[in-house]
């Protein structure tokens, strides 16, 4: 308890004596299994990143919070800043929850006209418009838990003003109806708006981000329709090889993931300023992700270069209020970036971790080019440890075996993590069923994640990081991602090559220890 008191006291800028404060300073950032180069809550609950914009030189993250506790309750609209997406700079909560309810999932942009009127010495304001969701409502059984409101901030995202107007979306009578992104259309010169409700998404259009009028509905047969729907986001990207775009679709599911749980699907098509068409057929189903630990990421507005950045929360509804962290919870995943690529199966994500990431890189070691056909110790070679580690592998298979490769964390306990390929299935694997304490669910270690691998190329890349208790995949040169947590009694310390059923050809390992950002 004293320890939950001194962290909040910190959290409010406050000091117990210098003893006092650097004691839990010194703790703070630096608990069991605490990312050391993710983004993650000094200290409380966290879940959905939500309005993320990039203005004047900064990167604003805010988040779902819950200031008083480890595990849900009344969300609060946290909030961080960046200058180059690795190192973080936290910043006062944003929004508090009021008389409206609490304040639940959302995006935020820069009225660079001002149209909404909120901008002030000829500067644009920022606007946030984020679901209100009414728990007296929710105790009486009313529909109408959850409105579209909208506050503005006119110093740089430090302070905001919640709209006297509000709800600017009243509820049309749905239960699930939030997570409201907002983006230009340029072609319409409008205001749109994506949000879910239960399991489709609908559009509104605004000229001043105050007035919204419905415009459209998609999703009712389309896609996994495993869960509700929840987070969406909408975004034009180039076509390879084209001058023209299409338009991507993000929308979250919290049940029924292709490995269970949590995920998220996406949807390639055309957007005309009032409805989204799907090009693929309405069975088809695509995730950004096939880890079990990464859910309800959207994408910054106003990126620089017209990047579209992803981020997303590194957990799993099924799970989440139960993993073994003690002061805080849950992390993001790394941040990302977005494109489409042509594929024989049609037009597919692209996803690569941001390059600004080679900042956090030190000592680096190479293996030679060789044969594996065994266990390889790359921590022996190396001297590395895979707490903090990056990884970019090649290797060549060989032709017609359908050989087992990947990469092994080890701990002086016993436990093991492995991630790798299954050359007879042609599947990309992740296996935490040994890989440390389980015990908080029956659903975390159950089984072993896949993801198909389309690429049939005899080369195959993988790019990975390891942070504490995560791995993120980057494979084949982002076709496939996968995201997962593992929670070893103590931290791995060794990390090796393998190769089961024949051999292959190691034409690339490239080791690095990363820094961390946290001091």
């Amino acid at each position: 308890m004293y320890k939950h008191v001194i962290l909040s006291l910190i959290l409010c800028g406050l000091t117990l004596g210098s003893y006092t404060n650097l004691q839990a300073q010194t703790q703070l950032y630096h608990e069991p299994s605490r990312p050391q180069f993710h983004f993650s809550p000094p200290a409380h609950w966290m879940n959905d990143p939500n309005g993320m914009v990039y203005y004047e030189g900064e990167y604003h993250l805010f988040y779902q919070y819950y200031p008083n506790d480890i595990v849900w309750g009344p969300m609060h609209w946290a909030h961080a800043v960046s200058k180059d997406l690795v190192y973080w700079k936290n910043l006062p909560i944003a929004l508090y929850p009021d008389s409206l309810g609490y304040i639940f999932s959302g995006s935020a942009i820069v009225d660079w006209k001002n149209t909404s009127g909120f901008g002030k010495n000829g500067k644009a304001p920022l606007i946030a418009m984020f679901t209100h969701h009414n728990p007296e409502v929710e105790k009486k059984g009313g529909i109408d838990v959850e409105n579209q409101s909208i506050a503005y901030s006119n110093d740089n995202g430090r302070t905001w003003t919640k709209y006297a107007g509000n709800p600017v979306i009243p509820n049309p009578g749905i239960r699930d109806f939030r997570d409201t992104k907002v983006f230009w259309h340029e072609k319409t010169k409008q205001w749109i708006v994506v949000l879910a409700a239960q399991k489709e998404v609908q559009f509104y259009s605004s000229p001043d981000l105050k007035h919204w009028k419905y415009l459209s509905s998609f999703g009712a047969d389309q896609g996994s329709h495993s869960g509700v729907w929840e987070c969406p986001d909408i975004f034009p990207l180039a076509v390879p090889g084209s001058k023209t775009e299409k338009w991507v679709l993000l929308v979250s599911l919290g049940t029924g993931a292709t490995n269970g749980g949590s995920g998220t699907q996406y949807f390639v098509g055309d957007f005309d300023g009032k409805g989204f068409t799907n090009n693929n057929s309405a069975d088809k189903v695509m995730w950004i992700d096939y880890g079990r630990d990464n859910y309800a990421g959207v994408t910054w507005f106003n990126a620089p270069d017209k990047q579209r950045i992803f981020l997303g929360w590194m957990s799993n509804w099924q799970y989440a209020t139960k993993v073994p962290t003690s002061t805080w919870r849950s992390a993001n995943t790394l941040p990302r970036t977005f494109s489409l690529q042509s594929t024989p199966q049609g037009l597919r994500l692209k996803t690569l971790p941001v390059a600004n990431l080679t900042k956090l890189r030190s000592s680096s070691y190479s293996l030679p080019a060789q044969k594996l056909s065994a266990s390889l110790d790359l921590s022996q070679k190396s001297g590395f440890k895979p707490s903090q580690l990056e990884l970019d592998l090649e290797v060549l298979l060989p032709e017609g075996q359908k050989v087992t490769w990947g990469l092994e964390l080890r701990n002086s306990k016993g436990e093991k993590y492995r991630i790798g390929l299954d050359g007879a299935n042609q599947q990309f694997f992740s296996d935490r069923k040994n890989a440390g304490n389980s015990d908080f669910s029956t659903d975390f270690a159950q089984k072993i994640h896949l993801a198909p691998r389309e690429n049939q190329d005899r080369r195959v890349k993988m790019h990975l990081f390891f942070d504490v208790s995560s791995v993120e995949l980057f494979a084949d040169d982002g076709s496939v991602v996968l995201t997962d947590l593992f929670f070893p009694a103590q931290p791995f310390d060794t990390i090796s090559l393998f190769c089961e059923g024949g051999s292959v050809e190691v034409t690339k390992a490239q080791l690095w220890k990363l820094k961390g950002i946290w001091k």
